[in-house]
């Protein structure tokens, strides 16, 4: 049911294991129709120059029968929602995930971190808030869902972030709560691996177990279509 993964890690970020190519291998390998590539921005310590995203039209479209679109996973930098891409560069990108790291942004308070999030949320080259979900970084859900409902940014359910074995804190309970306003609200989700090595990319087992425990509307799961999805980001 899953046919598309946007939220997808190369070597090129410095502290993910695999090329482009492998990750397309074992994304078709899974059913994937779409792979996004979505190195980590510069300012996160150890990943690539802007060089790298400047010159992704170097990239073909289409790799083994897999589409693919050339994005970027930016770092929110200050509680004024600046990101670490220029909207000059993000133009030349097909999509955008913005993300909250701690080696990039120490927490504010609940209100100061939602307000920031809309903030990112304006942005017009955003598509995606990227795992929201984390407690370091505590938010105020119900306004974080209106806002993405206002702003048409699709909030994101993370495959990594409901590991057992993540790193990233209460994240199962923060999903829910995201998940259960997603639904009231008649918000469209997406579901990332994050998928720092190959294996990973493609891999939803840990989102689609809790959708499906929770009983949240599949027709709100944007990664079943790829033509909607399309629509969605206004891609061509």
């Amino acid at each position: 049911m899953y046919k598309l993964d946007l939220h997808t890690h190369t070597i090129a970020s410095g502290h993910a294991y695999s090329t482009i190519l492998e990750n397309v291998q074992y994304g078709r390998d899974k059913g994937m129709e779409l792979i996004g590539i979505s190195d980590h921005a510069p300012g996160m310590p150890g990943s690539t120059y802007i060089f790298y995203f400047q010159n992704m039209k170097q990239i073909p479209s289409e790799i083994m029968g897999v589409r693919i679109l050339k994005g970027v996973e930016a770092n929110i930098i200050n509680l004024g929602g600046a990101i670490d891409m220029t909207e000059d560069n993000l133009s030349m990108l097909d999509y955008t995930i913005a993300s909250l790291h701690p080696p990039c942004i120490a927490s504010g308070s609940r209100q100061e971190n939602t307000k920031m999030l809309i903030k990112v949320m304006e942005n017009p080259y955003v598509n995606i808030i990227g795992h929201p979900d984390d407690s370091r970084y505590p938010l105020d859900y119900k306004e974080l869902v209106k806002a993405a409902k206002y702003h048409e940014v699709l909030l994101e359910v993370n495959n990594s972030s409901i590991n057992p074995n993540g790193f990233r804190s209460d994240t199962r309970k923060n999903i829910t709560k995201m998940l259960e306003l997603c639904a009231k609200a008649d918000l469209e989700i997406i579901c990332g691996s994050d998928a720092h090595i190959a294996f990973d990319v493609g891999r939803f087992d840990y989102c689609d177990a809790l959708i499906r425990e929770i009983e949240f509307p599949e027709k709100l799961v944007v990664n079943h279509s790829v033509e909607d999805f399309m629509k969605k980001i206004n891609a061509s």
